[in-house]
């Protein structure tokens, strides 16, 4: 099997995870665009360079200082230059993978606006509030469902039941 180590620079796809080879380990995507190769621009146009799709590294790592950064540091949409060793895909139509040995985040991604729905906190509890809708969902902050306030201004009121019946406990 022939690996190579290199650097590569690419987008995050999703919230890295944790690995499979056990704790201290973690996996994440990263999407690369194809390098930019210099072209007599008499010959081609930008629109075919702009047609090369993307490559999706599929990234590993056991060092437990880049793993803890994975997974409570970085998020989607987050530019990184991972470096390391790529190791060719074992089969064809199976995704190259490199482990990864250093990381630098060159960008961080755009925070998501949401602006449909807003999640909310009270205490032990959380909300989410609906522009379409006027009931609210409640839940403990774990995740227990609570119940639907029939309005915002009934959230305290069904908090206050929910209280009263589970003995203060959320």
């Amino acid at each position: 099997m022939d690996t190579t180590h290199c650097a590569v620079d690419g987008w995050v796809d999703a919230v890295p995870a944790p690995g499979p080879n056990g704790p201290g380990t973690a996996t994440f995507d990263l999407i690369v665009q194809p390098a930019n190769i210099a072209i007599d621009a008499d010959t081609i146009d930008d629109a075919v360079t702009d047609d090369v799709p993307d490559t999706v590294i599929t990234c590993t790592s056991e060092d437990t200082r880049i793993t803890r950064e994975l997974l409570n540091g970085i998020q989607p949409g987050d530019l990184l230059r991972a470096t390391g060793t790529l190791i060719p895909p074992p089969a064809p139509g199976e995704p190259a993978r490199l482990a990864v040995d250093a990381l630098e985040v060159l960008d961080t991604g755009l925070v998501p606006i949401l602006r449909e729905m807003v999640l909310d906190r009270y205490g032990d509890y959380v909300v989410i509030f609906d522009a379409d809708i006027d009931a609210v969902p409640v839940f403990t902050a774990y995740g227990a469902w609570v119940g639907w306030a029939d309005n915002p201004d009934a959230i305290a009121h069904l908090i206050d039941i929910h209280e009263r019946v589970n003995g203060g406990d959320a």
